[in-house]
């Protein structure tokens, strides 16, 4: 394909994917109101406690529009991300070896389950990260939380989570690739333990330390998964390499 063949190829696959994505957010602008009650519950229970007071507030007149728009772009990229992902890989599929294919389908396939399920962890771990941090509010003061803000606040511990379960999946795959070994991951443990206490620090934004292992102890968990699996794959490289190492001494034997 010329230039200009791939340049109105990746036209017309970015004019659907748009198209969906106009889609997606038109359909969350209408879920804005169940999906918002939901991400505020935490704020309502904690208001209905004695001793409490926490709001959300809306302090500008374009305030709920903004947030609405927020929220509608955010659903609209999650519910159309099939139609997106799937027009980049036809984009890229004609430039990969049938190799690179299999592991690229592979990691897809292993991923978005991960990342769900990150999400799902920060989702129900919300309550508790806000709870804690609206606990810092001194007594006979209110905490009147900025809808905006609120919003940016939640969508970002769901999408740190639901990387941070990714991420040991890109293990896997470099160790299909042959960049890593699975001894290069496990005499990296210490590293490991180190980034996982880290990105738990950075993506629960409270200071309590069961917080932080909730997504440690899971990272940790995956990372000794993904050295597993490099390990089962290593060793069927190394038997694959074997037997043509065999079947060639075998053949020089012979001539």
């Amino acid at each position: 394909m010329s230039l200009s063949g791939h340049l109105k190829e990746l036209r017309n696959r970015l004019f659907w994917s748009a198209l969906f994505l106009l889609a997606g957010s038109i359909a969350g602008w209408f879920m804005f109101d169940a999906v918002f009650a939901e991400l505020q519950r935490p704020i309502v229970e904690l208001a209905d406690r004695p001793g409490s007071n926490a709001t959300i507030n809306f302090p500008t007149v374009v305030s709920a529009f903004d947030v609405r728009l927020q929220v509608s772009i955010f659903l609209g990229v999650m519910m159309s991300s099939p139609v997106w992902l799937f027009n980049i890989w036809s984009f890229i599929t004609p430039g990969l070896k049938k190799k690179e294919r299999k592991y690229t389908v592979w990691f897809v396939v292993v991923a978005v389950p991960l990342f769900l399920a990150g999400t799902a962890l920060a989702w129900s771990s919300l309550p508790t990260f806000v709870r804690v941090l609206v606990s810092f509010t001194p007594a006979g003061t209110a905490n009147v939380i900025n809808a905006s803000e609120y919003i940016l606040f939640t969508i970002r511990i769901l999408l740190v989570f639901g990387i941070a379960f990714v991420l040991p999946v890109v293990l896997v795959l470099l160790n299909f690739a042959g960049v890593i070994t699975a001894q290069n991951i496990l005499k990296s443990w210490r590293m490991a333990v180190f980034v996982s206490a880290v990105v738990g620090a950075i993506a629960t934004p409270v200071a309590e330390p069961m917080a932080m292992f909730l997504l440690m102890v899971p990272l940790l968990i995956l990372y000794f998964v993904a050295a597993g699996v490099a390990t089962l794959h290593d060793k069927s490289q190394a038997r694959k390499a074997a037997a043509i190492d065999l079947e060639l001494e075998t053949t020089q034997a012979n001539d």
